[in-house]
């Protein structure tokens, strides 16, 4: 465990609750980044307008090639945090509230100051995202590999991969653009993502259940020295009892 993550929870009356650890926010901006990159040097090489005004066709080849096989590492040291591994049980788990949200048009109605669905860590709209980048990311490696290396592939291989990588691109292009509108239009989400922190009236609204599960891991941990709270231990609360993990639809895992 990460030092700066061996800390207390915020006490049960704090305005401000952690959301995020160090290490689940290092996870988030590092994979970002080299999904931005990923994506801003596949444009210079596949679009004649900026393919010519950047040049340099060799270098932003050679840049989008390794920071396309480097996006899985920062996922899989992430899996060194106890928070970060909560986090994907959180993302991996659809309740019925989550079939809810999707469905009702007043999904983000609020009544006496909550949200009206029992809304855990992530919404069902952020889960269905992880997902998806976790696929394409996959998809865009295995697809990429055959590119780079296309010595041992066949010639339907290497059209069928060339195929999927360009359309997957735009689709992933597609993607990062509503993920960053809705992140801006949201600045308690964003600033929950940059400072690891957010208002408690604001996780109130739009995450109800993470928020009760958040203050029963507080009463558990007393706000004491002794009390062997955790950063992790706050930020990762989703447990037994919680609606993330209890009366889920028959089959699912």
């Amino acid at each position: 465990m990460h030092p700066h993550d061996a800390v207390r929870p915020e006490p049960a009356g704090s305005t401000r609750l952690l959301r995020f650890t160090r290490a689940e926010r290092s996870i988030h901006h590092v994979t970002a980044l080299l999904m931005l990159v990923c994506l801003a040097t596949a444009g210079m090489l596949y679009l004649p307008v900026l393919s010519t005004l950047v040049g340099h066709r060799e270098l932003v080849k050679t840049v989008h090639v390794w920071c396309g096989f480097a996006l899985p590492v920062p996922i899989v040291l992430g899996l060194a945090s106890r928070a970060f591994r909560a986090d994907l049980q959180h993302l991996n788990r659809f309740a019925p509230h989550d079939w809810e949200w999707l469905k009702r048009g007043d999904r983000r109605a609020v009544r006496r100051g909550r949200g009206i669905l029992p809304v855990g860590k992530f919404n069902a709209g952020q889960k269905l995202n992880a997902a998806f980048t976790a696929g394409a990311i996959l998809v865009m490696l295995g697809t990429g590999e055959v590119l780079t290396f296309p010595g041992p592939w066949p010639d339907r291989w290497r059209t069928g991969a060339t195929f999927v990588h360009d359309w997957l691109f735009v689709i992933i292009l597609i993607v990062v653009v509503g993920h960053l509108w809705e992140a801006l239009r949201d600045p308690g989400a964003l600033g929950g993502m940059l400072t690891g922190r957010v208002d408690r009236g604001w996780a109130a609204r739009h995450h109800p259940g993470w928020v009760d599960a958040v203050q029963r891991t507080a009463a558990r941990t007393p706000d004491s020295p002794s009390g062997g709270g955790s950063e992790e231990a706050a930020a990762g609360a989703c447990g037994e009892g919680h609606p993330e993990f209890t009366k889920r639809r028959p089959g699912m895992s």
